[in-house]
């Protein structure tokens, strides 16, 4: 179980009215902070406020929309109006286009930019003019070391958000500390949707892990880094992708969803056929 280690912290969360911004919102409920989720959705927001509450936790919605200065400026004045204080935020909105290189229009372009990297300066300014000390996580992903066609500008900006980190780690240390994590797949309600059981079965396989993330493991990164144990790192990049970024080449992997099945007992056991060999397909 999570530990006490943000007790009377006051933490922000951005884009955490649903999937990984929901689970880190709710990681630092569970060990001690008052949360303050955000977003644009305010049915959203409150549903993920009541789910802390219900568990014990503290948690206030303000709404505000990350491509709107004037909204985020407003967010952390309702946060210290709010809790008196702020001693850590994650930068976690994010949106993304389906969009290559030369398809991809100004519309494409700001609304990724604004979202996913302007805002998270925006943030960054808004939060260190009211810590006296604290943490930055800004959420990236796996995308920033290597990517995939037709994921411009999100893998770009991506690339970004790993850079802005270093330069706020110099700037606001060492009062502040900034660090980003990279999220590889992760099983949010978005991501399943795009998948069918098979394609998970076979992404899963691709995984060193044998599975595919889920909001808690990130969360688990991004509270160690916000907390003082992470007290001496700054400026750092912390893949969370089950080891995925290590992968050169896909066909020289051996099934690792089917070999961590095999090793914790669950699903179907390697039987051999009537030649001895193994049929695979029981394995999936």
């Amino acid at each position: 179980m999570p530990s006490n280690r943000f007790t009377d912290a006051v933490v922000v969360v951005t884009g955490s009215t649903h999937g990984i911004g929901a689970g880190v919102a709710k990681r630092f409920a569970r060990e001690g902070a008052s949360v303050v989720v955000t977003g644009r959705t305010r049915e959203a927001g409150e549903a993920t406020v009541a789910e802390i509450e219900r568990e014990g936790g503290e948690a206030v919605f303000i709404r505000a929309d990350m491509r709107d200065p004037d909204e985020i400026a407003a967010l952390f004045e309702a946060t210290v109006d709010t809790y008196g204080g702020l001693d850590v935020l994650v930068n976690n909105a994010g949106v993304e286009t389906n969009t290559g290189v030369t398809e991809a229009t100004m519309d494409d372009w700001e609304f990724v930019v604004e979202t996913d990297f302007r805002s998270f300066w925006l943030c960054a300014k808004g939060a260190a003019a009211r810590m006296d000390e604290g943490a930055i996580v800004n959420t990236s992903s796996n995308h920033a070391f290597l990517t995939m066609p037709e994921m411009f500008p999100y893998n770009a900006v991506k690339s970004g958000i790993n850079g802005m980190t270093r330069a706020m780690a110099l700037d606001l240390g060492p009062q502040i500390r900034v660090n980003t994590v990279n999220p590889g797949w992760v099983a949010i309600e978005r991501t399943l949707s795009e998948m069918s059981e098979a394609e998970r079965r076979e992404i899963e396989a691709i995984h060193p892990t044998g599975r595919i993330g889920n909001p808690e493991d990130v969360a688990a990164a991004v509270a160690f880094l916000a907390s003082d144990e992470g007290g001496f790192i700054t400026a750092t990049s912390l893949l969370v992708d089950g080891g995925r970024s290590a992968v050169m080449q896909d066909g020289t992997l051996p099934d690792y969803r089917a070999r961590r099945e095999r090793d914790s007992g669950v699903g179907h056991e390697e039987k051999p056929d009537e030649s001895g060999k193994i049929d695979r397909e029981d394995c999936e």
